[in-house]
């Protein structure tokens, strides 16, 4: 059940088994510290580490990685749970669209129902095909993107039907060592790496590097700024206006909205099933709402519609947005809160001189002008 409360999200009493079982296990990994919990653990985070290890050898010194011939761009982070990665992904597909470039977009499709095969989406393809977070990339950057467990040949597959195409970007694939790749963005929120061990003892998937590789590029997506002792740019994404969902599905701008403190004094349900749901709601607070909070896990599927019956008003996330189709809602007004990153002009060349030296030429397109005869 919600939890009614003018601020904040639900007590973890009232959330589903498992997101309890996540909110114990986030306190534990987010701690500036390892507590009790964590040290116990550290056997098999020492084992986890060093199977990575072994996983990051294999690939780099007995199976090459896949060379694509355009540039790979990795858009990743070294924790677990969100961290605000798909924000910048979207920010920088549309940067180097602006740029000059045609991205394409590859990502591994989490919890989507066709399982590992590739597929390449299309106008009519939904959540359960590729996945919430890549439909909610195409939605709002219309690049062309394909998912598979397998990054390389879902890209060659891209390749194949967009030749046009003359970056990847690598949604979440960081840890892909089966792809190489030019660049890599990487994410952090306010967060940082938490008590800084590994899975399952901290939140970390590898260990925080000592100082910055040199094709690493570093995004701060946190409202307070850097939140590692990594050098790298702050980007928080704002959140400022709000969308019907109708009109959201339809392609509206961000800037067609209206002001999201518009939706005060309404009796708001506030639905987020993202990696880390109190930042959607303190956005919420920030805005001065009240409403009724329920935390869904991240990827949640909804197979019916998650709030109770006689709901007005729900409020929710993008990422949730892309699973509530606006004909079955059972009379309630969904208003959607986009998320948009705006990437500062040095962090963008900086990554464009990375990718540079890989970009493929085009043939010119004006042929040349035609020889006269010789006198």
């Amino acid at each position: 059940m919600p939890d009614e409360r003018s601020a904040g999200p639900a007590a973890p009493g009232h959330a589903p088994w498992r997101a309890r079982c996540a909110a114990r296990w986030s306190h534990q990994a987010w701690q500036p510290r390892p507590g009790l919990a964590s040290r116990a653990l550290q056997p098999l985070a020492w084992l986890y580490r060093g199977l990575a290890i072994l996983h990051r050898v294999w690939w780099r010194s007995i199976r090459r990685p896949a060379r694509l011939p355009v540039p790979v761009l990795v858009v990743g982070n070294l924790v677990a749970g969100g961290a605000g990665k798909t924000p910048v992904v979207i920010a920088l597909v549309q940067a180097l669209r602006a740029a000059g470039w045609t991205p394409g977009v590859v990502a591994r499709g989490y919890g989507r129902g066709a399982g590992a095969a590739v597929v390449v989406a299309t106008a009519a393809s939904s959540a359960n095909d590729i996945g919430d977070e890549p439909l909610l990339i195409r939605r709002r950057t219309a690049a062309p993107l394909a998912v598979g467990a397998q990054r390389a040949e879902a890209a060659r597959q891209l390749l194949a039907r967009h030749p046009e195409i003359d970056v990847i970007v690598s949604d979440d694939g960081l840890q892909h060592h089966a792809l190489a790749h030019d660049a890599a963005v990487v994410v952090f929120d306010d967060r940082g790496v938490g008590n800084g061990l590994v899975l399952p003892a901290g939140p970390l998937r590898e260990p925080l590097p000592g100082e910055l590789p040199p094709h690493w590029l570093v995004v701060y997506s946190g409202r307070r700024g850097a939140s590692t002792p990594l050098p790298g740019v702050h980007a928080p994404p704002s959140a400022e206006r709000v969308l019907e969902l109708g009109a959201w599905w339809q392609g509206a701008t961000v800037a067609a909205g209206m002001p999201l403190a518009a939706l005060a004094g309404r009796p708001l349900l506030a639905l987020a099933g993202i990696g880390d749901p109190s930042k959607f709601f303190a956005t919420l607070d920030g805005a001065g709402l009240r409403y009724t909070a329920l935390p869904m896990p991240d990827h949640a599927r909804y197979k019916r519609l998650p709030w109770p019956a006689g709901t007005t008003d729900v409020v929710t996330t993008e990422k949730d947005a892309v699973k509530l189709p606006p004909p079955h809602l059972d009379g309630a007004r969904v208003w959607v809160v986009p998320l948009d990153s705006a990437l500062p002009a040095q962090f963008v060349q900086a990554l464009l001189q990375r990718l540079a030296p890989r970009r493929p030429r085009r043939p010119d397109p004006t042929p040349p002008p035609a020889r006269l005869p010789a006198p």
